[in-house]
C-alpha cells in the first residue's frame, strides 16, 4: 500500500513539478549530463550549461571526442572542476562499452558516478525502481519523519536511504524521485515554507515542533584560509604567461597566470620573479584580500599586473600565450576576477592607462 505521504507528494508534483528540459526525454546521456552539472549547482545556473553542452556535444560519442581543455572551458564558472574531468572520462567509458549502462550497478562503474547519480539516471532513463537520495531528499524525509540522526553521518544517510527505498511506489520511481527533489527545492527548503505546506498534517517534525532542528547535522570544521598572489605577466610583445595546474591541488587541469602560494608584497614579487636581472617591467598592485569561497577553504588573493617584461623573464613551468587567445584556456572563477580587473586598466597596445597607474582596490570593490 502506498504511504499517505507518497500519495500526497505525487499529487502535489502533478500540479507543481518543475518543467525541466531533461524531463522530456529518456535519453540517458541528456539525463546523466543534467545530473552531473546540477551537483553542487542551482538549476537556474545549471540550465544554461546543460543547453551549451547539449548544443555543442549532442551525443555521448561527440562529448567523448572532445579534449579536456574544451570541456573545462565550457565548464568554466561552475566550480568543482573534477566533475568536468570525470564527465569526459565517463563519456569515453560509455563509448568503449558500446552503449550507456542501464542499471544502478553498471552506472556506478562510470567515473564520477556515485549512488545518487546512478540511481537518478537508472530511474529517469531506464525506469529502474530505485530511490535517488540527494540533499533535498535527505532534508524532506528527515522532517516529514522527524529523524534525529545527523544526515551527514553514515548512519543517518543509511537510515534515510532505506526509508526512501521503502516508500518508493513500484513502477513510479521517476515521478517519485522528481517529486521529492522538487518538493525539497520549492517548499521544504533550508528555510521551509511550513505555512500552507501540503504536507503539514503528515509532517512529524511540524507536529513535534522540531522543524528548526531538522535535518540534524554534525559539527563541521571551519574552512581553512589560504593566501595566493596572482601576477598577470605581459611580455613586451603582448603575450601573457600561463600554466596548467597540476594534480593534487584545487583546480587540477585549469590554467592560471603566474601564481605564488602566499600573500606577497611588491618587493617580494620582484625578488621571486627575478625582475632585477630580466628587465623591471611595470609592476602594479591591482587588488588585495580578494575573497573567494570554496567548500572547505577560503581563499584570499592579491592581484598584480606586470607588463612590458622581457620574454626571458618567463618563470619555469609557464608558457607565453597569445593574449587574443586567452579565453580559449579554462580558468578558475578567481582568475576570471583578475582578468576583469586587468581588462579595466590595461590596454595591451598602450600599457596602463595613466590615470589608473598604481591604483589599489580592496575586497569591498571586487
Amino acid at each position: 500500500m502506498t504511504h499517505p505521504f507518497v500519495t500526497a507528494l505525487l499529487n502535489w508534483y502533478a500540479l507543481n513539478g518543475r518543467d525541466l528540459p531533461w524531463r522530456h526525454t529518456q535519453d540517458a546521456y541528456s539525463i546523466w549530463l543534467s545530473e552531473v552539472i546540477l551537483q553542487q549547482t542551482r538549476v537556474s545556473q545549471g540550465m544554461d550549461y546543460w543547453h551549451r553542452f547539449v548544443g555543442r556535444w549532442p551525443t555521448v560519442d561527440a562529448l567523448a571526442g572532445a579534449t579536456e581543455d574544451e570541456v573545462l572551458r565550457e565548464w568554466q564558472g561552475l566550480g568543482y572542476y573534477s566533475r568536468a574531468r570525470n564527465l569526459l572520462t565517463a563519456a569515453r567509458q560509455v563509448v568503449a562499452m558500446g552503449a550507456f549502462p542501464d542499471t544502478v550497478d553498471a552506472l556506478r562503474r562510470l567515473k564520477g558516478v556515485g549512488p545518487y547519480t546512478a540511481a537518478a539516471v537508472a530511474s529517469f532513463a531506464f525506469g529502474e525502481d530505485v530511490a535517488a537520495v540527494d540533499g533535498n531528499v535527505l532534508r524532506v524525509l528527515s522532517r516529514v519523519f522527524d529523524i534525529e540522526l545527523p544526515i551527514d553521518t553514515t548512519q543517518g544517510k543509511r537510515l534515510v536511504s532505506t526509508l526512501a527505498e521503502d516508500l518508493l511506489p513500484t513502477g513510479r520511481s521517476a515521478d517519485y524521485n522528481a517529486a521529492l527533489m522538487d518538493f525539497g527545492a520549492m517548499v521544504c527548503t533550508p528555510s521551509p515554507q511550513c505555512e500552507g505546506c501540503p504536507m503539514s498534517e503528515l509532517c512529524e517534525a511540524q507536529a513535534a515542533q522540531t522543524v528548526a532542528h531538522r535535518p540534524q547535522k554534525s559539527m563541521k570544521k571551519k574552512p581553512i584560509t589560504r593566501a595566493l598572489t596572482y601576477i598577470y605577466m605581459v611580455s613586451d610583445d603582448g603575450d601573457i604567461a600561463l600554466h596548467r595546474r597540476s594534480s593534487g591541488d584545487i583546480w587540477h587541469g585549469l590554467w592560471e597566470p603566474v601564481c605564488i602560494a602566499q600573500k606577497t608584497s611588491t618587493e617580494e614579487v620582484r625578488e621571486i620573479l627575478g625582475l632585477g636581472s630580466h628587465g623591471v617591467g611595470n609592476l602594479t598592485l591591482l587588488a588585495c584580500d580578494v575573497k573567494h569561497q570554496l567548500t572547505h577553504r577560503t581563499l584570499l588573493a592579491t592581484f598584480y599586473l606586470l607588463n612590458d617584461v622581457g620574454r626571458e623573464a618567463l618563470p619555469e613551468g609557464y608558457q607565453w600565450v597569445d593574449s587574443t587567445q586567452r579565453d580559449a584556456y579554462g580558468v578558475p572563477r578567481l582568475v576570471e576576477k583578475l582578468y576583469a580587473l586587468v581588462d579595466e586598466v590595461f590596454n595591451p597596445d598602450t600599457g596602463l592607462h595613466s590615470n589608473r597607474t598604481g591604483h589599489v582596490r580592496n575586497k569591498k570593490n571586487i
